[in-house]
């Protein structure tokens, strides 16, 4: 069987385009969007992740603040910088880049973002309102990948959704999504992990398989149904350079 690829940078192109409009009507209302970044530390995929963030606010016409800051900041001094933001009326958004330096409460940083501006939807006020099914700005990456299948036309009522992964960022949080009674939801779903026995019954029942789980080449052929939809979270450096989970 050939496989159909889902044209993603096509998906995104639309998804900005949209974005854009929306936010050249807020402008033209006094109203400019505001994203406040805060990466700590030098990680070089961290500051891939961040340039990027950066480079799609300025396409939409929104504005970017960069806080760039030493791995050696004291937790106080960045949770002050939060506090900073969360009462500046012209920052609408936080974003926290992770992984913070192991000296930091990761949990605490988070917690300490206002949910009203929890760009990435990690504070637990914003995660319950995702697990509730309340409107909420959920986590980039679930999100992203609930408007892949959406704008596939792959169907997913009723659909066995198989996730391989239960991070908080991604496992979890699409999870969530999926269950709901809504477009692009309403799906049977699954959530395999490290612990999971037999991972390859699981996957063979998938209609939809998402890989999230952060380790190269961890599913495999063998491991997907004929005709299933297959979306690869996965991004691992290895010898031979970026590769999937996939």
């Amino acid at each position: 069987m050939t496989a159909t690829i889902i044209d993603g940078k096509a998906i995104a192109a639309q998804v900005r385009s949209e974005v854009r409009a929306d936010t050249a009507d807020l402008v033209q209302r006094g109203i400019t969007p505001g994203l406040a970044t805060v990466l700590v530390g030098d990680d070089p995929a961290s500051h891939v992740y961040v340039r990027s963030k950066r480079k799609a606010c300025a396409e939409v016409g929104m504005e970017a603040w960069d806080h760039d800051l030493d791995a050696s900041i004291a937790e106080q001094a960045l949770l002050d910088l939060i506090d900073d933001l969360n009462a500046d009326p012209s920052v609408h958004g936080i974003l926290v880049q992770l992984p913070l330096p192991e000296h930091m409460d990761e949990q605490k940083i988070l917690d300490a973002v206002s949910p009203l501006k929890d760009a990435d939807g990690f504070h637990p006020y914003n995660m319950g309102r995702l697990l509730a099914g309340e409107p909420v700005v959920a986590p980039a990456t679930p999100a992203g990948i609930q408007q892949l299948l959406v704008r596939s036309g792959i169907q997913t009522a009723g659909a066995e959704v198989v996730i391989v992964g239960r991070s908080n960022i991604v496992g979890k949080p699409m999870a969530a999504l999926l269950v709901q009674k809504r477009q692009g939801a309403d799906a049977t779903v699954t959530i395999c992990h490290s612990r999971t026995k037999d991972l390859q019954a699981h996957t063979l029942r998938a209609d939809i398989l998402i890989a999230a789980i952060g380790r190269a080449h961890a599913i495999t052929g063998p491991m997907i149904k004929p005709g299933a939809a297959v979306i690869d979270v996965g991004i691992n450096r290895t010898d031979e350079g970026l590769v999937g989970d996939v």
